[in-house]
């Protein structure tokens, strides 16, 4: 009967596993590559920004005017509950404020603050040393295409 047991070394899943390579996975590779960015982010960023806090700021900077938190939460890719944090943290901050909206009473609309315009202003040539420190193991030519690719992902 012991002959009969189950031998995982012959097994096609061991198989699988020999032929799988963890460096060659795109999941792997994005998230060595995010980690990169991070550390470097984190290094450089002006007053503690995190890169979610810094990309909601920046939209609001860059919008004509106020925005729903829905809308904001959507061009930055968050869902509620993550862009809703995120807005608290920065209103806590002084950095943006909220009010309810003239024309939706039942919905609130969020712009930058002055001070936050003023923070996004003096972060643009550290974001400028961020995205280069990032990048500098690529040529330009490969920037250009990772963006692209990474563009045809999202």
């Amino acid at each position: 009967m012991d002959d009969m047991k189950h031998d995982p070394s012959n097994d096609s899943s061991r198989d699988a596993i020999e032929a799988y390579v963890l460096d060659e996975q795109i999941g792997y590779a994005l998230r060595k590559a995010n980690q990169r960015h991070m550390t470097i982010f984190g290094e450089k960023m002006l007053d503690g920004l995190t890169p979610t806090q810094f990309s909601a700021l920046f939209r609001l900077v860059e919008s004509p005017g106020p925005q729903s938190q829905n809308a904001l939460g959507r061009s930055v890719a968050m869902d509620a509950a993550t862009i809703k944090g995120v807005v608290n943290r920065l209103e806590a901050r002084g950095l943006v404020m909220s009010r309810k909206d003239e024309v939706d009473r039942r919905r609130y609309v969020i712009e930058a603050t002055a001070k936050g315009r003023e923070l996004i202003k003096a972060a643009m040539p550290v974001m400028a040393e961020i995205t280069e420190a990032t990048m500098a193991p690529l040529t330009v030519a490969e920037r250009r295409t990772i963006l692209r690719l990474l563009a045809k992902l999202s």
